[in-house]
């Protein structure tokens, strides 16, 4: 055991046990073993209780092979449904499940993970830990989850989801990323379904709102209901996964990050490091471990100019995304807000691969915003600009 008020010394510090943390500690320790590498984790567990998703076609493939022994499950495509649209796509689908990702970062790290411990100051070279343990270290990286900030405006998307054993198989082959067939609640409202085995499943009730509140009770009693709907008798909720993301619809990420000291490096959510829409930050974590493991210097200073600047680079070319998340949740009537999904989900898989991997071509931008959209024009044009949402919230 390591004595209060001792100073132990490493050469990176990762503060927080969440993804974007976790993902930079495995590429630290594939791609450079002489650095020493300590992780600090205020739960007992890294991950927390947690399923990241992605598409085959969000990451490149060199990313796609190193995240490979952190995938669970993988299937070869998905459904949609809406009240006047069903449909199957082809594009793979895979899931990271938090179990995995604390096998995977424990072994790497061993007792450099250290779990149950609470940070109550961080700062360029040095993390203090409650009970005045000490860490020194050249580079000292923040992931500890979003950060409020006026800099930003944003919705959300919130969801909680219970892995449940079923008394009889469920016969889903394949996910169903949205069922919007289900009533509007709180905004934009699907239901989220992973089949984890024949009589095993993760249901989430998610909600794209205006407010980040989350009435856990009541998204429980959602998916209960759901379940009996579709004739699924639940035998065992085995776990139970709730969450947060932000929704980008304007601000300032100059602003945004002069918020902080200099120096300090954050990175994942805290970083904006986000898909716009979807508030996913699977695949931009996994870029920038790449990109801070290829650092010639891993400091405090070269790791925050190189996530401060890819972050501002993203969301600069990632307006576009802003744009339409303020036409869903400020153009859009809230209980009408699936109408604007149901007719993306008729346009081509391939720009639809495209869109949630952030890459749209010019084309593909004019072709999402071609004929008779599901929002009212004259509520559309008020909110083209950022400084329209800006001004709402200072109104």
């Amino acid at each position: 055991m390591v004595a209060a008020s001792s100073t132990t010394r490493a050469d990176v510090v990762l503060v927080g046990g969440g993804l974007a943390n976790s993902l930079i500690a495995l590429r630290l320790r594939a791609l450079r073993p002489d650095l020493s590498v300590l992780l600090i984790e205020r739960d007992n567990r890294i991950g927390g209780e947690h399923t990241w998703c992605h598409f085959e076609t969000d990451v490149s493939p060199g990313i796609s092979g190193w995240l490979r022994p952190l995938i669970v499950h993988r299937w070869s495509g998905y459904d949609v449904r809406f009240p006047a649209h069903c449909r199957s796509l082809e594009t793979p689908y895979l899931a990271i499940t938090s179990e995995r990702l604390h096998q995977m970062v424990s072994t790497a790290l061993g007792d450099r993970a250290w779990l149950g411990a609470s940070v109550t100051d961080v700062s360029p070279h040095q993390v203090t830990l409650s009970d005045g343990r000490r860490i020194a270290a050249a580079a000292v990286i923040d992931g500890r989850g979003p950060r409020r900030s006026r800099s930003l405006v944003l919705g959300w998307q919130k969801f909680l989801g219970q892995g449940v054993r079923l008394e009889r198989p469920h016969g889903l082959t394949r996910p169903i990323v949205m069922d919007a067939t289900v009533s509007q609640l709180d905004g934009y409202r699907f239901v989220y379904v992973l089949p984890l085995s024949e009589t095993r499943l993760l249901i989430e009730d998610t909600r794209y709102s205006d407010g980040p509140d989350l009435d856990r009770a009541s998204l429980r009693a959602a998916i209960t209901a759901y379940a009996e709907g579709q004739g699924w008798k639940i035998a065992e909720v085995e776990r139970e996964e709730h969450g947060v993301l932000p929704i980008a619809l304007a601000g300032d990420i100059d602003a945004y990050w002069r918020e902080i000291r200099a120096q300090i490096a954050e990175v994942g959510l805290r970083a904006a490091l986000f898909q716009p829409t979807t508030g996913y930050s699977l695949p931009d974590a996994a870029r920038m471990a790449d990109q801070i493991a290829a650092l010639p210097r891993i400091t405090s200073a070269h790791v925050r100019a190189c996530i401060e600047e890819q972050s501002k680079a993203l969301w600069r070319r990632r307006r576009y995304f802003r744009l339409l998340n303020r036409m869903l949740f400020r153009a859009c009537v809230p209980d009408q807000r699936y109408k604007v999904l149901e007719r993306f989900y008729r346009l081509s898989a391939p720009l639809i691969q495209r869109f949630y991997a952030a890459r749209l071509t010019p084309f593909d931008r004019m072709r999402v915003l071609v004929g008779k959209p599901p929002v009212p024009i004259s509520e559309a044009l008020k909110y083209l600009g950022e400084a329209s949402v800006i001004d709402d919230r200072t109104a």
